[in-house]
């Protein structure tokens, strides 16, 4: 797409700071780093998000993403990683072009926060929420 921004970053029309690439994969350090070395792994080729994405380039990505997250542990000395991507605005994404965000953990005090609601208290129908979901299967 020509005015999506990772799309410029994967052509070479605007810089960025490479850690790895290959003809399906590029791997960047995010300006915005919420830790030491948190890198974004994307296609070169532009895909709205996790959803929309072809399984072989998940699965490249993914590999990419993997041994990125081993190597924070190993020369960063990272403690920990979190491995994530978001689908749509409302769940965070806000660059629509699929990529996994690489974060390396060094502290649980380190100001990154990633917390889930526990909705044990809610009155939740968990079979009718599984039968809506396998339907779909």
């Amino acid at each position: 797409m020509k005015d999506c921004v990772f799309c410029k970053i994967a052509s070479g029309e605007l810089p960025s700071t490479k850690v790895y690439e290959d003809d399906d994969v590029i791997a960047i350090l995010d300006i915005n780093p919420a830790t030491r070395g948190h890198t974004l792994v994307m296609p070169k080729v532009h895909y709205d998000n996790f959803l929309s994405t072809p399984r072989e380039i998940l699965t490249k990505v993914m590999i990419v993403a993997q041994r990125l997250g081993q190597i924070a542990m190993k020369q960063l000395h990272a403690r920990g990683v979190n491995i994530l991507t978001n689908c749509y605005p409302v769940a965070g994404q806000s660059v629509l072009h699929f990529h996994v965000h690489v974060i390396p953990r060094y502290d649980t005090t380190d100001g990154l926060q990633i917390s889930m609601k526990d909705m044990s208290e809610e009155k939740l129908n968990l079979p009718t929420i599984a039968k809506e979901i396998t339907k779909g299967m």
